[in-house]
């Protein structure tokens, strides 16, 4: 469908044929004309499948078309992280040029004079407010902000945030907004957590599901087989010989990643870790190199699995199996973009077979197996049904016994560290 079939007014239509904007995704077909309707959403859609433009576009149509309170804020979009909070106030900005509104990016990490702009666009009513939760909630312990005018709330990207443990910082935001408004969720996932929430703020929400759609054949994907104390051995033999050069590699804990990563210094390779631990201007510093070719290796949490726009990553390395398909998918969705090639590696211990196998399921084919070299000794056969009931070193069953957990929202007590406010 063209964006031009949609009721969207010309304002809009303007932005997006500046912008070479022309041919809708499934996710913004199905959603623009619901959220033109006035209904709360709760949709399920991966990363890359365009969903910014899909609640951006009728928000910035709605605002157009309908009379607003002046000098208040009329939406706010909540997102996990600064960095996705800087890539949506860039795509606003784009795709309002024709229209008149006023957007401002809430997010930590920044400045005194980035703070005073935040807290100047609160107060004096940015028609758009794009914010992170922990972030948004600072700037409303110290000043008298009206949200009286506000009739619009967007969650991006949340499971994310209540994996970052937001649930309390959101309720507490929610709170404060009128009861008569349009809520848009929408989750890369949708586990017992998300569908709690959504039963809590949104008003008989319409449902879009877009299927988690299955990596290009441009990546080339494969795995090594092996035991846990293998694994970085095997990251060190594949850059002993040969230099990296634009590489993620995924790690399932801070600890992981900071082992790594001093292993890696050890063998003299380029390589840099991100994950929550880093203050925000840490983390733009180790971005800047890294997008700027001065770190050849990324070791990193899945806090830049989704959100990060770099198009020539050559390899993404899964230290760990990725939790789900879904996670995986985002995982290594971070290469072969723009059209070019990529490849990504996928270490696999015992305890992680069977979660393994689920993926190669829901890829319906099998990853191509590379043998370890002879040197690290003997791997473990792929044996994932046999392997499913062992545990972890953690003491934990890695299969089913995980997905057991509560389905309940975090509580204060369950909040994981945030690597943004």
């Amino acid at each position: 469908m063209l964006f031009t079939e949609l009721p969207l007014c010309n304002e809009v239509l303007d932005g997006l044929s500046a912008m070479n904007f022309t041919e809708a995704t499934p996710i913004q077909e199905q959603a623009i004309p619901l959220i033109l309707q006035k209904k709360d959403i709760i949709a399920c859609a991966q990363t890359g499948t365009g969903k910014t433009a899909a609640f951006l576009l009728p928000l910035l149509h709605n605002l157009q078309s309908e009379k607003h309170a002046p000098n208040k804020v009329n939406a706010i979009i909540m997102l996990p992280t600064r960095e996705l909070a800087q890539q949506i106030d860039q795509q606003m900005e784009g795709f309002s040029y024709f229209s008149p509104f006023s957007s401002v990016a809430v997010y930590g990490g920044s400045d005194g004079e980035a703070w005073s702009t935040q807290k100047q666009g609160l107060l004096k009513g940015a028609e758009v407010v794009i914010a992170t939760p922990g972030r948004l909630l600072s700037h409303i312990n110290l000043y008298d902000i009206d949200f009286s005018g506000v009739k619009y709330l967007i969650l991006d990207e949340a499971d994310r945030m209540l994996d970052m443990g937001f649930y309390d910082d959101i309720m507490k935001i929610v709170k404060l907004l009128p009861a008569d408004r349009q809520t848009l969720l929408f989750s890369a996932t949708m586990p017992p957590k998300i569908q709690s929430l959504a039963n809590t703020i949104l008003k008989d929400p319409a449902e879009i599901k877009i299927a988690v759609s299955r990596p290009p054949d441009t990546i080339m994907q494969s795995a090594y087989i092996c035991n846990e104390n293998q694994k970085t051995p095997i990251i060190l033999s594949l850059f002993a010989k040969k230099k990296p050069n634009k590489v993620i590699l995924f790690a399932g804990s801070k600890i992981k990643v900071k082992e790594v990563t001093k292993a890696l210094k050890r063998l003299g390779v380029s390589v840099d870790e991100m994950h929550s631990d880093l203050e925000q201007i840490q983390r733009d510093k180790v971005m800047h190199e890294f997008k700027n070719d001065r770190v050849g290796i990324l070791v990193a949490t899945d806090i830049v699995s989704r959100g990060i726009d770099i198009d020539d990553i050559s390899l993404i390395i899964n230290y760990d199996v990725p939790h789900d398909s879904e996670d995986y998918v985002h995982r290594i969705g971070r290469t072969a973009r723009a059209g070019e090639q990529g490849m990504a590696i996928t270490l696999v211990s015992p305890e992680e077979q069977y979660k393994f196998k689920q993926i190669e399921n829901f890829l319906e084919k099998n990853i191509f197996k590379i043998p370890i070299p002879a040197e690290l000794g003997e791997a473990p056969e792929y044996k994932p049904e046999e392997n499913r009931q062992r545990k972890s070193r953690f003491g934990r069953k890695t299969s089913q016994s995980r997905n057991r957990k509560s389905n309940h929202a975090p509580t204060r007590g369950q909040k994981r560290n945030r690597p943004n406010k």
